[in-house]
């Protein structure tokens, strides 16, 4: 079975059932859909496909460098965030690495790649699933040569504590230890800059964008990575193979950080229907949730010997088990935040299946 949400396809089939008559919460996509200024950009260019992409990207590069106001030569784009994860391993071949679970899957899967050792730090109920101040005696005595730390976490939705936080980039600037941060869920956060403004600080700094979750374009695949080593990023992109972005995706790299009127609805969507299904979540006693900041919610159902992903599949929803998470077992959950209509429909199966229980 997939390690990552949005596998409605593999669902439906072994249930016997149209992918289109699924709710799917398990992956975690602005319900808002594709920006119109980029479905009129896409028409507007269609002739696009008939040319290969600039192999350098210069646009693309240039327009995600205004963005974030730094040079082109700090940022690489790539095929989803993903391609990047494996192209910074790559490049910095660390012979040790600190992992926070729960965690994204591909980081584990690209350090395995080149035979990394890898240490694991587990974050659990007993701390709130939140790094503390341990984090850092750890950084110090083991001094792995790397750490990935999302920001916000995923599965959990959880960000670090920001004081903590930038005590850990400046332990890992003193230790020389390079520090990858996943902010590829930032974008939900509007009242967080991130630590894109801090790259010069620290040429070990390494910082994952995404675009496909919330301008909802995961089949055009693109994410991007920030840092001041702009020797590393040259040298990753003579590495890679070419063209990995396709023209549309690379349109709309160009277009959609300049639609502010989505940016800002999308906002709004989600700070109304973020408060309204958590609320609605925390009214069922057989489940416990924690307070994410991004646009998905961490749960635990509490019922014993219940899958509760089976047991929405017969309402026609699908929600994303994380029993595959190391260190969670099969009774954590992750919903994304969906559409009001969504997110009712939901709680409705929930009830009900709390209630036949």
């Amino acid at each position: 079975m997939s390690e990552h949400g949005g596998n409605v396809l593999e669902m439906a089939l072994k249930i016997g059932l149209n992918p289109a008559d699924i709710i799917d919460f398990s992956a975690n996509i602005n319900p808002l859909g594709m920006p119109a200024s980029l479905k009129a950009a896409i028409i507007a260019h269609l002739t696009s496909v008939e040319c290969y992409p600039d192999v350098e990207y210069r646009q693309l590069h240039a327009a995600l460098a205004r963005a974030h106001r730094c040079l082109p030569e700090n940022i690489m784009a790539g095929n989803g965030a993903t391609e990047l994860i494996y192209a910074i391993v790559n490049q910095i071949r660390p012979r040790t690495a600190l992992l926070l679970t729960p965690g994204f899957a591909e980081y584990r899967r690209a350090l395995q790649r080149v035979g990394c050792q890898i240490q694991d730090y587990p974050l659990d109920e007993a701390c709130g699933f939140q790094p503390d101040e341990r984090l850092l005696h750890v950084l110090v005595e083991q001094r792995p040569d790397c750490l990935f730390l999302a920001t916000p976490n995923n599965p959990t939705g959880l960000m670090p504590d920001p004081t903590l936080l930038q005590d850990i980039l400046a332990i890992c600037r003193q230790q020389q230890i390079a520090l990858v941060v996943d902010e590829a869920f930032i974008d939900f956060l509007p009242d967080v800059a991130g630590l894109i403004p801090q790259i010069d600080d620290f040429p070990g700094l390494y910082i994952l964008r995404s675009l496909t979750k919330f301008f909802a374009i995961p089949g055009l695949r693109l994410g991007y990575l920030v840092s001041s080593d702009r020797q590393g990023l040259q040298q990753m992109k003579q590495l890679r193979e070419p063209w990995t972005i396709n023209a549309y995706a690379a349109l709309a790299g160009e277009v959609i950080l300049n639609d502010l009127a989505y940016i800002q609805q999308t906002h709004q969507w989600l700070a109304q229907q973020r408060a309204w299904l958590f609320d609605a979540l925390a009214t069922l006693p057989q489940l416990r949730i924690w307070p994410g900041a991004a646009n998905y919610i961490f749960l635990r159902c509490l019922r014993p010997g219940l899958d509760l992903q089976q047991a929405l599949l017969q309402h026609r929803i699908l929600i994303r088990h994380c029993g595959n998470y190391p260190g969670l077992s099969c009774d954590y959950y992750r919903v994304a935040i969906k559409s009001e209509a969504a997110n009712r429909t939901l709680i409705a199966a929930l009830r009900q299946v709390f209630n036949d229980g």
